[in-house]
């Protein structure tokens, strides 16, 4: 008998454990809010922002006059406008293999759509505010020495771009080069590390309390310092030369608009989804332009890791450049040919 009721006891057990299981595993009611979904965490407790991403857009980095007054795209308009950009870049004339871009400038994803018209969100204009008087008449002295100049005289005459040293888009901020716009971020503890795969540039964020050095010690892509509130890793960035980019095509030195050393740039970097990183920053030079602007966009995960860009390695049209300065020299029409250039 005792048996018999310790085996009823272990029925009655059982089956209460597998309805409560039961319970447990049941899939949330139709209509019942979907847990939100939480960033994970490196071993340090931080939100973990580590592995291979991308920023490559179409998207006008300031909104193009056509657009003027028209803020955001339809779903529709977006997904146009990307296209109209993806047929124009795939569709060139095949003649000459040699501007064929899409060649070069294509990946093997798409490009982080956006239904802004211009990565620029303030002002609300989608335009970069006016320069300053100071900063009018330094663009004009910039833009009066480098005409001076031939662009052939040495490899020194050249971009930064066209010499393989720094092609711009590391920022900060960090805008979308014209291709390979891929990096990769690393974390450790007190140290944020994004590498980008163009132009081979390392960006160090220090998370570890430290201050910005002296005034007198500076970079081109400035000294950044960084904290977490909540999410999100805050990034100030200060020390910048006067000679930092903001401007303009790296590969074209006579238009670029370059800020000073005033500059100050506060980015944000918030982990949004598992395959999305929300980016966005305010820039600030007094010296430079009349009000602060700021911008935001998508960065997305990539598979696999960036690419070694071996920009010297295959740099023959640096050489080449210089190599048809030196024959025009003495066929004679060097000094025409340079000033023309």
């Amino acid at each position: 008998m005792a048996s018999e009721t310790r085996c009823l006891r272990t029925a009655v057990c059982l089956t209460a454990c597998f309805a409560l299981s039961a319970l447990a595993q049941a899939p949330t009611p139709a209509g019942s809010p979907a847990k939100p979904w939480a960033a994970p965490r490196t071993a340090d407790g931080e939100p973990d922002l580590r592995g291979s991403w991308t920023n490559d857009t179409y998207t006008p980095f300031e909104r193009p006059a056509e657009l003027a007054g028209k803020e955001y795209f339809t779903p529709d308009e977006a997904a146009a406008f990307f296209k109209s950009r993806e047929d124009r870049l795939r569709g060139q004339s095949k003649t000459d293999i040699h501007y064929d871009d899409a060649i070069w400038q294509a990946e093997n994803y798409g490009k982080v759509e956006n239904r802004r018209t211009s990565l620029i969100v303030e002002p609300r204009d989608g335009k970069l505010p006016p320069l300053t008087p100071e900063g009018q008449a330094r663009f004009a002295r910039q833009k009066a020495t480098q005409r001076a100049a031939p662009e052939t005289i040495s490899a020194q005459s050249r971009s930064l771009g066209e010499r393989c040293i720094s092609w711009g888009n590391v920022g900060p901020p960090m805008m979308p080069p014209t291709y390979a716009a891929n990096m990769q971020i690393v974390q450790t503890r007190g140290l944020v590390v994004i590498r980008h795969e163009l132009m081979h540039d390392t960006r160090l964020i220090y998370t570890d309390g430290r201050p910005h050095p002296g005034p007198d010690v500076q970079w081109m892509a400035g000294h950044s310092v960084g904290h977490w509130e909540g999410a999100t890793l805050v990034v100030d960035t200060t020390n910048f030369t006067e000679r930092t980019n903001f401007r303009g095509s790296p590969l074209n030195t006579r238009q670029d608009i370059f800020a000073t050393e005033h500059l100050h740039v506060v980015e944000r970097f918030t982990r949004s989804a598992p395959d999305t990183i929300d980016y966005s920053f305010t820039v600030e030079d007094s010296h430079t332009w009349t009000a602060p602007w700021s911008g935001e966009m998508a960065i997305r995960r990539t598979d696999g890791e960036i690419f070694e860009y071996a920009c010297h390695e295959g740099n023959y049209g640096l050489a080449n450049i210089l190599r048809a300065a030196r024959a025009a020299d003495r066929s004679g029409l060097g000094t025409e040919t340079s000033a023309n250039r």
